[in-house]
């Protein structure tokens, strides 16, 4: 049974860095993502590192074994028998690659399979993908002022609303979370990978949150992770749905209060790569 779900935003791209909306168009990370997306991996692997055990208890032929010349073999039951073997985990991306990417830099240290799903696709941004907001401004300012504003008028060009992008997130994640092929005693924590706008708008949702509030949850930071804890009882009886407690928003691994998060370390930042800059409306 899923009582904890984990989401976690993909590292920064080329779009991301320029200020384009990326929406559904497929662009994978680049050289600074891939470092943001490693660092998380590694600080959630660290954190989450129960379920390499797990996975190994459950398939033991991937325990590595010495040569039969050895004074013995790995004791297969030592890890059978550990109770972070009780509690398992599986990793779910969206389909487009740079959260694919950042699915495995911490899927791939512990072992893990990475299943893609559409449903965890970002918000689609319509004719508005691949734009700068300077561009869309000159398009359409009043527009442009109503989508900042929160009052809609980005939906005129077909970009989908924060509420339908919210109640299908939501929806995903109460159809994965009840999902029979989790839906036993096994104590199971399920990682999401996927994009800032529909974690935000997903968790709004599953919260029961206004998704065009201005006052409710802030954005995600690139490689940056929330988690839920899920009930599926109320005092004691069974829940008709699943309910979520927020307990975790916008993490960001250890190193991002020392490093240039935005930005990556200064060694792997050509001459020709441009300075991150806040987004300014």
């Amino acid at each position: 049974m899923i009582d904890e779900v984990v989401m976690l935003r993909h590292g920064r791209t080329q779009y991301n860095l320029q200020h384009r909306l990326q929406g559904q168009i497929d662009v994978p990370l680049d050289i600074v993502g891939q470092w943001q997306a490693d660092q998380s991996g590694y600080a959630l692997a660290s954190r989450f590192y129960w379920a390499k055990i797990n996975r190994l208890a459950a398939h033991p032929e991937s325990i590595a074994q010495p040569p039969q010349t050895a004074a013995e073999r790995t004791d297969i039951n030592q890890y059978r028998e550990a109770p972070a073997a009780a509690r398992r985990m599986v990793v779910i991306s969206s389909d487009l690659f740079r959260a694919q990417q950042t699915a495995h830099a911490f899927a791939d240290l512990l072992g893990l399979e990475v299943t893609c799903d559409t449903r965890l696709r970002e918000r689609s941004f319509g004719q508005w993908e691949g734009l700068t907001r300077e561009q869309i401004k000159t398009i359409d300012a009043e527009a442009y002022a109503s989508w900042k504003q929160h009052t809609g008028g980005e939906t005129r060009y077909g970009v989908e609303s924060r509420a339908q992008v919210g109640e299908r997130g939501a929806n995903a994640v109460r159809e994965l979370v009840t999902d029979p092929a989790y839906n036993n005693d096994h104590p199971t924590t399920m990682m999401l990978v996927g994009h800032g706008s529909w974690i935000t708008a997903t968790i709004a949702n599953l919260l029961g949150l206004d998704p065009d509030g201005m006052n409710t949850l802030g954005g995600m930071r690139n490689a940056c992770w929330c988690r839920l804890k899920v009930r599926h009882t109320v005092n004691g009886q069974p829940s008709a749905q699943p309910l979520f407690e927020l307990e975790e928003y916008n993490k960001a691994p250890a190193i991002a209060d020392s490093a240039d998060w935005e930005n990556g370390p200064s060694d792997l930042r050509g001459s020709n790569m441009l300075d991150w800059q806040p987004i300014v409306w």
